[in-house]
């Protein structure tokens, strides 16, 4: 098995946005996919184009729009998405489980390369089909923690206080909703929305 470009691609975007969903950013647009991973726009699109028709991704047109995953994440394995885009994981056919196809061995039965070829293929598949998207980007934030660098997508053009006075129009429509008695104790704590939570819920906590 070889991986193609198109599929190494496909997996890097996938885990960009498996990323950006993590730090609160569900969507993203395809130049930034683009730019982050130094590929031309076009190529780019094709790929998602054929997410997107697996059900793996999913888009939204406009100014705010982009792409963002179709699936929960711990439902994306990585196996699938490489079937998609480059065909059966087995380095010979007579081997697949998916693309079977009979060599030109005269014996297939006995043939010593087809048993070492499952083997392989074996291998092969074990890792990729139990390994999930949810799980590369966990790996993925916990290493960028243990380095302290800043994940990408972290710092976007939309600036924080926009966000932050969003977030204030919220609790203040919380509240409006709800007796001042209603907030004290342990539920009114549960209501209030520091500093702290706000960095934790814009991703700032994944660099410290």
């Amino acid at each position: 098995m070889k991986l193609s470009k198109r599929a190494e691609y496909a997996l890097r975007a996938l885990i960009d946005l498996g990323i950006a969903s993590e730090l609160g950013w569900p969507m993203l647009q395809i130049s930034e996919l683009a730019s982050k991973e130094k590929l031309p726009i076009k190529f780019l699109e094709q790929i998602f184009t054929q997410l997107k028709a697996a059900g793996y991704v999913k888009s939204r047109r406009g100014k705010f729009g982009g792409y963002s995953l179709a699936r929960p994440m711990n439902r994306i394995k990585f196996g699938a998405v490489i079937r998609l885009i480059d065909g059966p994981l087995a380095p010979i056919r007579c081997v697949s489980q998916t693309s079977y196809a009979r060599c030109s061995c005269p014996d297939e039965i006995h043939c010593g390369l087809r048993m070492l070829m499952f083997d392989v293929r074996n291998a092969i598949s074990t890792i990729l089909d139990r390994c999930t998207l949810a799980e590369i980007v966990e790996i993925t934030l916990r290493k960028y923690r243990r380095d302290k660098v800043t994940p990408p997508f972290l710092h976007r053009s939309i600036a924080l206080s926009s966000m932050l006075s969003e977030k204030q129009k919220t609790l203040r429509s919380a509240r409006k909703g709800v007796g001042l008695s209603q907030l004290s104790g342990p539920r009114g704590s549960q209501a209030k929305i520091t500093s702290q939570n706000v960095w934790r819920e814009l991703g700032e906590d994944n660099v410290n």
